[in-house]
């Protein structure tokens, strides 16, 4: 029975550890948005900070919503801004994921938002 029991904890102990941490424990600071270049040229730089307010380290992927004038979503991306490395609690990481979009002139907002998180 002790063994059961043990081999229970240990096949949920990386449940626990990925659910320590959630989309509430990181924020995104200083998003901006800038387009450089004119017509098939343009590029788009979507970038800011992805803030990491969990206790542990942590990874989060983020979503940009680009939408419309009527905020009908043109486009959305999911990125990793720190790839496969975790963010250590109260850390940042640069992030620019314009390059995953491919410019479109009827784009007039985006939106960010926290996606998943993960400990890798």
């Amino acid at each position: 029975m002790k063994t059961l029991i043990a081999s229970t904890l240990l096949l949920f102990a990386p449940l626990a550890a990925h659910a320590a941490c959630s989309a509430n424990d990181f924020t995104v600071q200083d998003f901006k948005m800038k387009i450089t270049g004119a017509g098939a040229g343009a590029r788009l730089s979507l970038s800011g900070q992805l803030v990491n307010h969990c206790a542990e380290p942590a990874a989060a992927q983020i979503v940009i919503d680009a939408k419309d004038g009527s905020g009908k979503v043109l486009q959305s991306k999911k990125g990793w801004p720190a790839g496969t490395t975790n963010i250590g609690p109260g850390q940042t990481v640069d992030f620019d994921l314009g390059r995953l979009f491919r410019f479109d002139p009827e784009m007039q907002s985006y939106t960010i938002g926290i996606a998943d998180v993960r400990t890798w």
